[in-house]
């Protein structure tokens, strides 16, 4: 391995250490046995833990959390590696070639002032093209470019962001209010049946939740980021109101609603 007392490339470093780490014999166990697939809901959790990093403006946990982000490149990268398929260099190449392909204002033509408009139109013509070279002879849809596997929200916001570019779309935001209230309001029908039909209520939730992702689009607010910062709020709320009820000797789960919302009025009032 590298002596990083000696060198300044981190990354090298990163690429030695990982290697290591998923020697056959002199490794760790854990990290040899790990495939693509196993590693997949750690990616996910990495990238989220970045974040809430974010979100909390600490610059030192926002630097650790990119370094475990990084790790799992790696990782993904060292496992193809050992298949045979492609190497982290060839990760970064493709990147590379794909980021200046993508900005010939930048890189390949003269300099010139462009609009948001212009950007996003050029970008999705060279998106267009690229999707054209790979097309096969199967049957393809708009929507098939939106990974399926994203988290919910995102999946949703991606899915009428992709509908929108071919004018599928309501023209203002007054309908999308109204498609919202209309949701909610069939919500309350199901939950006021004698007997409810937990898959039609589940399903008229999930209705007013797109519609929900919708309504935030077309106020140009990403309604992952907005429901993250309302959880850190009441997170945050929620604490004070345990550390308030602590100050009184109290446990929360041994008071009544009643005392609980109390102390979350008075939290909520402190907060203004």
């Amino acid at each position: 391995m590298r002596n990083a007392n000696n060198s300044d490339d981190q990354l090298a470093r990163l690429l030695d250490i990982m290697a290591q780490l998923r020697h056959p014999t002199e490794g760790c166990p854990w990290d040899v046995e790990q495939t693509m697939d196993s590693l997949v809901r750690y990616t996910i959790e990495e990238t989220y833990e970045v974040a809430d990093a974010i979100a909390s403006n600490d610059m030192g946990d926002v630097k650790d959390e990119l370094g475990d982000l990084l790790f799992q490149v790696v990782f993904y990268a060292r496992i193809a590696q050992e298949s045979g398929d492609f190497d982290f260099n060839d990760v970064a190449r493709t990147i590379s070639d794909k980021l200046v392909r993508r900005h010939p204002h930048v890189f390949s033509e003269p300099q010139k002032e462009m609009g948001q408009a212009d950007l996003a139109a050029q970008w999705d013509a060279i998106k267009a093209f690229e999707k054209a070279q790979k097309a096969s002879s199967k049957q393809s849809y708009l929507l098939d470019t939106v990974p399926s596997g994203l988290p919910a929200l995102m999946h949703a916001q991606k899915l009428q962001k992709a509908c929108a570019k071919v004018g599928f779309d309501w023209p203002d935001i007054a309908p999308v209010l109204d498609k919202v209230k209309e949701e909610v309001s069939e919500i309350q029908q199901e939950l006021v049946q004698k007997d409810i039909d937990q898959s039609a209520l589940e399903e008229e939730i999930g209705d007013a939740l797109f519609a929900m992702v919708n309504l935030a689009r077309h106020a140009k607010v990403d309604a992952d980021t907005a429901l993250r910062k309302a959880s850190h709020k009441f997170s945050a709320r929620f604490n004070k109101v345990e550390q308030l009820a602590a100050e009184q000797g109290q446990q929360l789960d041994s008071m009544t609603l009643d005392e609980m919302e109390a102390l979350w009025q008075q939290v909520k009032s402190l907060d203004k």
